[in-house]
């Protein structure tokens, strides 16, 4: 709902958005770990869950920062300067807004292909994942699209039990 206007934040939009995005981050902790559970474990499946874990903190840093300066601004034009000061910080930059949220998507991209790979969901899942990921980046406006494909590509792991792993491919140890 937030940019129907023209402009993103500050506001209710705004605000509630990052409050759902940050709800959102804490039940992907708990999915990429079970992920990894129905992954068998092993490198690949860990360094998945771990990239996840890493990309999943950088965006709540990320949706946390956009809350409060949404709150110090009185409008959209207010928060330029804000959000400049912030990422002026040393390492702010590439740790909370370009290379480290980064790694949630690398890590969800990984734990899918590695089920789709043992052959645990169909190979399109993984390609829904990988789709998803990129729509964002594409344009903000896709993230309810990108959501939408998430959704569907997750459908298939509704039937994995997590104490069924799968076995390990060779190529992916």
């Amino acid at each position: 709902m937030d940019g129907f206007d023209g402009s993103r934040g500050p506001g209710l939009a705004w605000t509630v958005g990052h409050l759902f995005f940050l709800a959102a981050l804490v039940l992907f902790v708990r999915i990429f770990g079970r992920l990894r559970t129905m992954a068998g474990g092993g490198v690949t499946a860990t360094a998945g869950y771990a990239a996840g874990l890493a990309g999943a903190l950088a965006l709540a840093a990320q949706f946390t920062i956009d809350i409060v300066v949404g709150f110090l601004s009185a409008d959209h034009g207010a928060m330029g300067p804000r959000f400049e000061a912030v990422k002026a910080i040393p390492w702010v930059e590439p740790v909370v807004y370009t290379v480290v949220p980064l790694l949630f998507y690398v890590g969800m991209v990984a734990l899918v292909a590695r089920l789709a790979v043992g052959r645990r969901v169909p190979w399109w899942s993984a390609a829904l994942v990988l789709v998803q990921a990129v729509l964002p980046l594409v344009s903000k406006d896709l993230i309810p699209l990108g959501a939408a494909l998430l959704l569907l590509a997750f459908v298939p792991l509704l039937r994995l039990r997590p104490e069924q792993p799968v076995a390990h491919a060779p190529v992916l140890r």
